[in-house]
């Protein structure tokens, strides 16, 4: 029965970002239609045709000769239009369905978008951060994580429940046609990056591509199908490579204690512990000169069963 309910795992989960659109080209668009209304391109269109090609390629890799694809699009009409162009590729007995998500729509940035308040809203943004900033009348990716762990969980359980692959192929392939940050969001929250990490990854181009595929393992790794250097180009750090390569041979469900983030790297007062205890015998990374950040008031805390209260200053 295990081995029954992993084969009916998908082999590959592929994020796709939506071909060129008429607000790429010309931002101004945005202040005279409403986002979710933006066109392609002409050149757009051709994008995803190619990029449809290019999936049944990477499938069409392995040996496997019953393969089937199952779509997730976000409802706007430049992913929609992309979706179109990409099933272009593929005959009707190979996509097993189509389920259109709003969770995995773009970032809202507020309504109809005057280009000067954006230019100094996006100004903004980048000194604040992008992952907490919240757009006026609008979201903050950190919004966007929240819907796009809604949506992970639905759709686990559309897999463990069989609703995905009805037809019991033994390498079915989830193609998710989204946006930019939503699918640096959805890599972040599947492999557990931080918020730091999230802000060092570039957004994809148009019509590029994420495969996380199974791994020898059973874990999804985005390093089976790409390589160090592709991963290097999307700003992926050394130990996130590092953990993606552990991925693609890891077993299902084994824990990585090389991954720093895991545990020890949130704290400052560790020197050569290992990072687990004394069955880890790993060494997080962490600058034993780091002081922690320093305020201009140094007032003292308190701990009282588990819970740290801050004695603050008069005001």
């Amino acid at each position: 029965m295990a081995e029954e309910s992993r084969a009916r795992r998908p082999t590959r989960i592929i994020l796709v970002r939506h071909g060129q659109s008429e607000g790429n080209v010309d931002e101004s668009k945005y202040s005279s239609v409403a986002d979710y209304k933006i066109h392609l391109t002409e050149g757009g269109f051709q994008q995803a045709i190619a990029c449809g090609q290019e999936v049944r390629r990477i499938i069409e890799r392995d040996v496997r000769d019953d393969w089937k694809v199952y779509f997730y699009v976000s409802p706007y009409k430049r992913t929609r239009c992309t979706l179109r162009g990409i099933g272009r590729a593929f005959e009707k007995e190979r996509i097993l369905g189509v389920r259109e998500e709003p969770r995995i729509r773009e970032q809202d940035f507020g309504n109809f978008q005057c280009m000067e308040v954006m230019k100094v809203v996006k100004e903004t943004r980048d000194r604040f951060g992008r992952f907490f900033y919240r757009f006026p009348e609008g979201e903050s990716a950190a919004d966007v994580f929240d819907r796009v762990t809604s949506f992970l969980e639905s759709l686990w359980r559309d897999i463990d429940m069989n609703r995905l692959n009805r037809s019991k192929s033994s390498d079915l392939n989830l193609i998710i046609v989204s946006h930019g940050l939503t699918m640096r969001v959805f890599l972040m929250r599947w492999f557990k990056w931080t918020t730091e990490q999230f802000e060092l990854l570039n957004n994809p181009q148009n019509c590029e591509i994420r495969v996380m595929q199974l791994g020898s393992g059973g874990e999804y790794s985005l390093a089976v199908h790409h390589s160090r250097q592709e991963l290097e180009n999307w700003g992926l750090t050394p130990e996130m490579i590092a953990d993606q390569e552990w991925r693609a041979t890891a077993m299902r469900g084994k824990w990585n204690d090389d991954w720093p983030w895991s545990g020890r790297a949130f704290f400052d007062h560790f020197e050569d512990e290992p990072l687990g205890g004394a069955h880890s015998g790993v060494f997080g990374v962490v600058d034993s000169d780091y002081k922690g950040e320093q305020s201009e008031w140094t007032g003292d805390t308190t701990c009282e069963n588990g819970d740290i209260h801050l004695r603050m200053p008069p005001i």
